[in-house]
């Protein structure tokens, strides 16, 4: 991977996280379209990415629950 590349994913999946943060602050204000910046986030960092994430937050939110 070169370094042109590098920079470039790294920045879409920067921008990718910063969406979907505010896109949870969005669903709490009515200023914000929440949803419209958590999907835009996903589709930033990718496919593979969003998965994992989803992945971890599922596990974090079961061990919740037992607890």
């Amino acid at each position: 991977m070169d370094l042109k590349q590098f920079f470039t994913t790294s920045w879409r999946k920067v921008l990718g996280i910063l969406l979907i943060i505010g896109g949870i602050f969005g669903l709490f204000l009515p200023f914000l379209q929440g949803i419209a910046m958590i999907l835009g986030g996903l589709v930033l960092i990718g496919n593979k990415t969003a998965e994992q994430w989803l992945a971890r937050m599922r596990e974090k939110l079961k061990a919740w629950r037992k607890s």
